[in-house]
């Protein structure tokens, strides 16, 4: 059945073919118009097909370009960012040396520079641990400070290492004095709060002050140098409220060193030019 019917396909063709032959040029031009004509919408639609699938395969090579681009910009993004947190960084750390140096050389005190190298979150405001001890002639006792003021003391020693005791601790107590006035007291803490908490900075405050002293809110607290521990003239803060007890005054201080984020630190072996028997 398939054979016969090739064989008339065939045949038809032939036939179809002598019959195009057989005519005259001006009837095979017009047979060829003719077909041209019948065939010319779906030659169209053909074109248009290929013209969208090209648009189409186009589209999609441009996307993957985009793609690509947009990672690259993500990774370029990315290398830029942690460029510029280096550079940060680098910057605040010439800046904390510079003032470092700066302190060093026109500090009226002999200073030995630290870093903090310890701290415990359970006693966050009593001690730091600095990386300087006896091997840089580190003593106990010795005043520690930055060059916003007072820090607290040396406690205990290794060859390499210090524990110093915070004066936001309520077993640091320090002479002060009332800058501009002849009022003086002891600094100590008072603890509020949870201990442990290092959120919660301890309230300091300069006690035994007279009754009624003439104090104002921003006059700074200096060390007095009574008890010979912290040498004269160290800020330890400024006032941030005066209260008129029934026995003597107190107040409010407010530090003048960072407590909570101490990261450089210097301790004080003595006065410059000054022999000692260290």
């Amino acid at each position: 059945m398939n054979r016969r019917a090739n064989l008339i396909a065939i045949g038809v063709f032939l036939l179809a073919l002598t019959f195009v032959f057989l005519l005259s040029s001006r009837n095979r031009q017009r047979l060829q118009s003719g077909f041209v004509g019948l065939i010319s919408p779906f030659l169209k639609k053909g074109s248009e097909l290929d013209s969208r699938r090209r648009a189409y395969q186009a589209g999609l090579k441009k996307l993957d370009e985009l793609e690509a681009e947009n990672k690259q910009l993500r990774v370029s993004n990315d290398e830029l960012r942690a460029t510029n947190l280096a550079l940060r960084g680098v910057e605040s750390e010439n800046i904390r040396m510079k003032a470092a140096l700066g302190y060093q050389k026109n500090s009226p005190f002999a200073v030995v520079p630290a870093r903090v190298i310890g701290r415990s979150p359970s006693n966050w405001w009593s001690t730091i641990v600095i990386d300087k001890g006896t091997l840089d002639l580190i003593e106990a006792g010795l005043a520690v400070v930055t060059p916003d003021g007072l820090v607290g003391k040396v406690m205990t020693l290794s060859e390499h290492s210090a524990t110093v005791l915070l004066i936001s601790d309520e077993n640091c107590k320090v002479a002060g004095s009332v800058e501009g006035s002849k009022e003086q007291g002891i600094v100590r803490v008072e603890v509020r709060g949870q201990r442990t908490s290092n959120s919660i900075q301890p309230t300091m405050t300069l006690n035994f002050l007279s009754r009624f002293a003439p104090l104002r809110p921003g006059q700074k607290i200096l060390t007095s140098g009574a008890g010979s521990v912290y040498p004269p003239g160290i800020l330890i803060g400024q006032i941030v409220e005066f209260k008129s007890r029934e026995l003597d005054g107190q107040a409010v201080i407010e530090p003048s060193v960072d407590i909570a984020g101490l990261s450089d630190v210097f301790v004080i072996t003595g006065m410059k030019g000054a022999t000692t028997s260290r």
